[in-house]
């Protein structure tokens, strides 16, 4: 028999790869492709965390600018030198005590808490009914909560500014916005019928074999096994009020008292145009309870997301 005889690549007790020559000496070609394929794995790993770390910090730059800004002096903001000189966090004490902005968050908050429970209370029953009731009528209630969120808001601002500012002379209030949510949020009803389609008919057949009625089974089955959906709800029902600037403006801009932030923020900002660094920890002022509600609540939000097959 020859002495050129090959063997296969190995590895170690270990674990660790050993490269396995022939008995001349020369390395297999078994061996040069592992490593070339070792090789190749290594550069795709550094090509997609660069691509990756590249689009993190596109996304993160905007927001140090934004910080740093707002802890600078009316004379540094929007210059060349982009470190503070002087760490300034009056700044945001002073903005906190501008008249009207305590007010401002409670209208917000108030806005966003009332709007998301009305929209879960009211939506998850209708979901439900349309994922697991069969009833005449049913598909047609499906193309309109479809037609409902393919129609813009827009479209129906007259005669709903006309009813509730003429009709039920709610005009100067947030309540033409947070009444409307107790009969449901077509987005929000869609978005649960389609979690509710995945969770199998056994359970509530056991449900009911139990003796537990239609609203037994939805409280003490349906809604534990659809605490990720109701949450990316809840998250997405409550960034949409926060972030309302639209609806405050036809509603309330007539009577500052109730402002939200979304609205106030708009005139902080014509009221000191000039100072940035104030117009920045205000802005900053603003967005930090979406973004600490997101940050712990991200998890539940990805899963309710994930499941849904929301994408986008």
């Amino acid at each position: 028999m020859s002495d050129t005889a090959v063997q296969t690549p190995g590895e170690a007790p270990g674990g660790a790869p050993v490269t396995v020559r022939s008995r001349s000496g020369v390395p297999s070609s078994s061996d040069a492709a592992w490593r070339k394929a070792k090789r190749q794995r290594r550069l795709e790993w550094i090509a997609v965390h660069s691509i990756a770390i590249t689009v993190a910090l596109l996304f993160i730059l905007p927001f140090v600018f934004l910080f740093l800004t707002s802890v600078m002096t009316d004379s540094q903001a929007l210059t060349t030198n982009f470190w503070p000189q002087h760490w300034v966090w009056s700044n945001y004490r002073t903005v906190f005590n501008v008249p009207g902005f305590g007010t401002w968050w409670k209208n917000t908050i108030e806005y966003a808490v009332l709007g998301t429970a009305l929209t879960v209370l009211s939506s998850v029953p209708v979901a439900y009914a349309l994922a697991k009731f069969r009833f005449p009528g049913r598909r047609l209630a499906m193309l309109l909560v479809i037609s409902m969120m393919m129609l813009p808001p827009q479209v129906i601002i007259i005669p709903m500014y006309l009813f509730w500012a003429k009709q039920m002379h709610l005009d100067g209030t947030l309540w033409p916005l947070i009444i409307p949510m107790a009969f449901g949020d077509a987005y929000s009803i869609f978005l649960l019928r389609q979690f509710l389609l995945t969770i199998p008919k056994e359970y509530l057949d056991a449900a009911k074999v139990d003796g537990c009625g239609e609203v037994r089974t939805l409280l003490k089955v349906v809604l534990p096994m659809a605490k990720p959906a109701i949450s990316a709800v809840a998250l997405f029902q409550f960034f949409s009020c926060w972030n309302d600037y639209f609806g405050p403006q036809i509603y309330a801009s007539d009577n500052p008292a109730a402002w939200t932030l979304s609205y106030g923020l708009q005139s902080f900002h014509g009221a000191h145009q000039t100072n940035w660094n104030m117009t920045m920890a205000a802005t900053l002022l603003v967005m930090a309870p979406v973004i600490v509600v997101f940050f712990f609540a991200q998890k539940a939000f990805i899963e309710g997301v994930t499941l849904t097959g929301v994408k986008g």
